[in-house]
Formats: structure tokens, C-alpha cells, sequence
């Protein structure tokens, strides 16, 4: 009876994990994106700033601020895609959404904000 119960729960797990398949998501802004920065504070010192997104295939994604070298603000993110623009929200952060299109071509992509501000390049 032991064997014959072993069995039956054996194949409800594999019924029921065939079942619950999620759909693939193959949007092109999945990977990672970044922007760098030279920040001057005076004639012998400067700054320099790395902004990184890294977008998954589950609508969410981390976002790394890395000030010479340390990591400074590492938080995750949400993105969304309407109407062939792209919104990410940074919850628990003071950081206002971002709403970017996009741009490519063979030899690169880019997300530019809508006021036309350059957010990212592919890495």
C-alpha cells in the first residue's frame, strides 16, 4: 500500500508541474544595460559613476548605482512594456519612473528616455 500511495503522489507532482507551464518572454530589453559617468569635483578629482539595469524575463530586474568601485544603491525594479514604451519603477527607493523607448540597430541598442535624455546602452 505504501509502494502503490509513492506512486500515486509521483505522478500528481509531474501531472500537476506539466501544468503549470509560464509563457516565455523573449522581449529584446532582457539582459543588461548601463550607463557611465564622469563626475568633476575640482581640477585633481573626479568622480566616476556606473549606473546598471539588469532586466529579466519575469518583469523585474536589479539596478546597481556603483560610485568608484562600491556599490552605493542596489535595489530591484519592475518593468512593464505599453504601447512600445517601456516603465520602470523603483519601489522602495526615492527614484522616480523612467519611461524609455527602446532604440536599436544591428550594432546597438539603447533605452532614451522621452524628454530624449540617453538612459542606458546594451553592455
Amino acid at each position: 500500500m505504501k509502494k502503490l500511495f509513492s506512486f500515486v503522489a509521483l505522478v500528481c507532482i509531474i501531472f500537476v508541474s506539466n501544468c503549470s507551464r509560464i509563457p516565455e518572454n523573449n522581449d529584446p530589453v532582457i539582459g543588461v544595460w548601463t550607463r557611465l559617468e564622469l563626475q568633476t569635483v575640482n581640477d585633481t578629482e573626479k568622480h566616476t559613476i556606473r549606473n546598471e539595469w539588469i532586466f529579466n524575463d519575469a518583469y523585474l530586474g536589479r539596478f546597481h548605482r556603483i560610485e568608484d568601485g562600491k556599490i552605493v544603491i542596489k535595489t530591484d525594479f519592475r518593468w512593464k512594456l505599453e504601447d512600445g514604451k517601456y516603465s520602470i519603477s523603483y519601489p522602495g527607493i526615492d527614484r522616480p519612473t523612467d519611461v524609455v523607448i527602446l532604440k536599436a540597430a544591428p550594432e546597438w541598442s539603447l533605452l532614451e528616455r522621452i524628454d530624449g535624455f540617453q538612459l542606458a546602452v546594451r553592455e
